[in-house]
């Protein structure tokens, strides 16, 4: 937890607050909007939650921070919530997500539990009989590992890109699962993963599952594309893909595209011929789209990544 004495200025009075080891990654502003906000290059406490929910968003982004860096004045006040969150994660997505329609049963969670070695990006879990799928990796806890067992461990994790790998190799010599990378996206750390893949062409996993490369973000980016048993079509999107919740709009980051913009734009454009409602990045905010926006949004980010360009 944050040390008071580097409690930065920025932060309201109250019992919340971050303190000056901030890395600035936004999760705890999309964990928890209405307390945590921008100021300068961190985020601060811009207003003490109010009523029960607002406390729980500002506590699950204490535990999901990927450095520690939110801390509370009263944590006796709060010590018994904090435990029952920290062994709900990984927790249903319908939660987390704007714009989510009347939840189905879930088979899609959020991971919670940021880790730093990978800017704290978001990682998220599907369950399905035919093997569960841990998608990036989020901080190797045991609080997490245990929920991912009583879930029924995991047969894949599928790794969208080089940047959020983070604890990879623990998972796999915990549960023994396959790691999936592209190969365009190997490094010395990643490069015994059991699966390697390659070539620009999606690629089937299963019926439900469908890889697609996406190159651009990072040469090896790849999406994943799943559907469930209510026919909910969620796309897993690392970095190349986000939700913007203010104008409720597909969004791209043009200043973090490490390899190349063209190429990301025509990797989006492939995309679009793939319709999906839920879009779960690793780095952005979560959302979801009714059908009939999707086809305008996407020819409207086109026509902005291209103009970009």
């Amino acid at each position: 937890m944050a040390s008071q004495s580097r409690r930065r200025p920025e932060n309201v009075k109250g019992a919340f607050f971050v303190d000056d080891t901030c890395i600035d990654c936004a999760t705890c502003r999309y964990l928890a909007p209405d307390s945590f906000s921008a100021r300068g290059s961190q985020s601060a406490v811009v207003s003490q939650p109010l009523g029960a929910l607002q406390a729980e968003q500002a506590l699950m982004a204490l535990i999901s921070c990927p450095t520690g860096s939110i801390g509370v004045a009263e944590p006796k006040r709060y010590a018994a919530t904090l435990r029952e969150l920290k062994v709900s994660f990984p927790a249903p997505i319908d939660r987390f997500v704007d714009g989510s329609p009347e939840p189905a049963p879930s088979t899609v969670f959020y991971c919670g539990f940021h880790s730093e070695a990978s800017y704290g990006a978001a990682s998220y879990f599907i369950v399905r009989p035919e093997g569960n799928i841990l998608v990036d990796s989020p901080r190797f806890t045991k609080a997490l590992v245990s929920r991912i067992e009583e879930l029924g461990g995991m047969r894949f994790m599928f790794l969208t890109h080089c940047d959020d790998v983070a604890d990879h190799r623990k998972f796999r010599d915990y549960f023994g699962c396959d790691r999936i990378l592209h190969e365009a996206d190997l490094s010395l750390d990643t490069d015994d993963v059991e699966q390697k893949l390659t070539g620009q062409e999606p690629i089937s996993l299963a019926p439900d599952v469908q890889l697609i490369p996406v190159p651009g973000h990072t040469r090896g980016s790849v999406v994943l594309h799943y559907t469930d048993s209510a026919g909910r079509r969620f796309l897993f999107t690392g970095d190349h893909l986000a939700f913007s919740s203010r104008h409720r709009r597909l969004t791209a980051f043009r200043n973090a595209c490490w390899y190349s913009w063209p190429r990301q734009t025509e990797s989006m454009a492939r995309l679009a011929a793939l319709p999906f409602e839920w879009i779960l990045p690793g780095h952005g905010k979560r959302g979801c789209l009714p059908p009939d926006d999707f086809e305008s949004e996407m020819a409207r980010l086109l026509d902005w990544m291209r103009a970009a360009a």
